[in-house]
């Protein structure tokens, strides 16, 4: 099966604790690991994607802006890729694909299924923020797109505990999904 990584909304305003909407410590403490298997992807000459929120300030139309504070705001800082990543990001921009996204799910309002397809991809690795929503919309994309998915427990995180636990099992008891302990 070809693989790929996806890792998802891992940006200063999700993960810094200064950041406008961040998972705060449980995000920082995912740094090592997310850098870790991303390493071990492009070293295995396997896919890796960033894939970002994007959003325009004060956006009257976007759903969200009802539902959180500004975050991941064109332009900002927040919207780069936090600590490790963001390194990793720099010194392997040829290897690692940006995409952006404007709602939970990578797949929503994107070409990732055309991209992976055209890959040959069957089986999609998880990781990033939030656990409960943006992994988790994903996740149920791809269940529904036909994905073997893989969620790396020590990859993800949430600023909500319950939802983060929730999530964990419903990716593994409706969705099938592969859950990769620490």
């Amino acid at each position: 099966m070809k693989k790929v990584l996806l890792v998802i909304d891992y940006t200063v305003d999700f993960v810094a604790i200064e950041g406008a909407l961040t998972c705060g410590e449980p995000g920082i403490a995912l740094e090592d690991y997310i850098a870790g298997v991303t390493e071990h992807f492009l070293e295995q000459h396997q896919p890796v994607f960033v894939i970002n929120d994007l959003h325009e300030i004060n956006d009257p139309y976007h759903p969200e802006s009802a539902l959180f504070p500004a975050h991941n705001i064109r332009g900002t800082t927040g919207r780069s890729l936090y600590g490790k990543m963001h390194d990793l990001y720099t010194a392997h921009r040829d290897e690692i694909i940006w995409m952006d996204k404007t709602r939970y799910s990578a797949f929503a309002g994107t070409d990732l299924d055309i991209q992976l397809r055209s890959r040959g991809i069957t089986e999609i690795h998880l990781t990033g923020v939030c656990t409960d929503i943006c992994i988790l919309h994903t996740a149920v994309d791809a269940y529904n797109l036909g994905y073997n998915i893989f969620v790396h427990q020590g990859g993800v995180a949430s600023f909500n505990p319950a939802g983060h636990d929730w999530a964990l099992s419903h990716f593994q008891n409706t969705l099938g999904a592969t859950i990769i302990a620490h």
